[in-house]
């Protein structure tokens, strides 16, 4: 049964992001553990209890956001959700981190009209945020009357990317130029990331999610392990801080180049897994000892080529797609929080 729960001061009404914030902690909990036994129903006796973050945590805390922006000729710059053809203002979203909000409203009262800044997309991961326009060539100087307010929103790099068809496709390989600031910065668990690294939204969570990955693999000297889809490290970096050898394979340049910032002693890999699997095969048959297979896919899940390949033909010693990590946004986020994406 739902039950009903109070939006909170800032909260849009008609935004469609928050698909639980009509319910109470213990509903929306509720509805995650009946998912997530309809979803792996063979393996319903592998799931843990799901892990709430703190009631405080609920709200303030999503610090990787991407926002729509549209110019409207009677208020101004609007930064929200699409809905069809509608835009949904989310100024003040209370899931938002205070730094996320402070860039929104400054970017609101200082940016030119669209008729000079053809602004498309507002990208804000960590203390790192882009400016996506819809141009090949893009005045920086436009920039000028928000950059003496950036520092006091906390964020610690400002880019514009100059990306003519952005839309499904956010990002491209060009067009990047660092603005204003560092073109780094760290994030809770003191790893470095860009601009458009994936984090994940709770780090306590994610902190728990890779100790409990740990505790199952216990990587050691003498056991290697192969990490797909690895991010821009923090596995890595946990297996290698045990001792492991350790490979892995992500498709993200920045990613790449991260990891070997973050976790120096693992070899990293750029491409798809599916495109990877004749380095795998290779690493795989060079490691003496125990191997195993850490495996944290995005969204669409494992390409079956992968599956064919762990499990008929690497067969580690421990291999699994981590239910928990399969489904951590829906499982182990706040509420009301909108399922992150990779």
């Amino acid at each position: 049964m739902s039950v009903p729960y109070s939006l909170p001061t800032g909260c849009e009404p008609t935004c469609h992001g928050c698909r639980h914030r009509q319910l109470d902690e213990a509903a929306s909990l509720g509805q995650k553990a009946s998912y997530l036994a309809r979803v792996l129903g063979p393996w319903t006796d592998r799931i843990a209890p799901l892990a709430a973050p703190a009631a405080a945590r609920r709200l303030g805390y999503r610090d990787r956001v991407t926002l729509t922006a549209r110019w409207d000729a009677a208020t101004g710059w609007r930064f929200g959700l699409m809905r069809r053809d509608e835009l949904i203002a989310i100024h003040d979203c209370p899931v938002h981190t205070p730094r996320v909000r402070a860039l929104v409203h400054l970017l609101v009262e200082r940016l030119p009209p669209a008729s000079v800044l053809p602004l498309a997309y507002l990208h804000v991961c960590g203390a790192q945020a882009t400016l996506i326009v819809k141009s090949h060539q893009t005045d920086v100087s436009l920039l000028d009357p928000v950059m003496d307010g950036l520092a006091a929103t906390g964020l610690e790099g400002l880019w514009l990317h100059q990306h003519p068809s952005a839309g499904r496709k956010l990002f491209a390989r060009s067009g990047w130029t660092l603005v204003w600031g560092r073109a780094r910065s760290r994030d809770a668990h003191g790893l470095l990331h860009g601009p458009t690294a994936f984090a994940q939204a709770l780090s306590e969570l994610h902190r728990a999610s890779l100790e409990a990955a740990v505790a199952h693999l216990r990587p050691a000297r003498g056991v290697a392990v192969l990490d797909l889809y690895c991010g821009y490290g923090a596995s890595l970096r946990a297996w290698t801080a045990a001792g492991s050898a350790a490979l892995g394979i992500e498709l993200s340049g920045e990613a790449v180049e991260l990891c070997k910032e973050n976790a120096p002693r693992a070899e990293v890999l750029r491409g798809t897994c599916v495109a990877r699997l004749p380095q795998v095969r290779a690493w795989w048959g060079e490691q003496g000892g125990e191997r195993v297979a850490y495996v944290n896919p995005p969204r669409s899940g494992l390409e079956p080529e992968v599956v064919t390949a762990l499990s008929v033909e690497l067969r580690p010693a421990v291999w699994r797609t981590c239910p928990a990590a399969r489904a951590r946004s829906v499982a182990t986020s706040p509420p009301c929080a909108m399922p992150a994406t990779r």
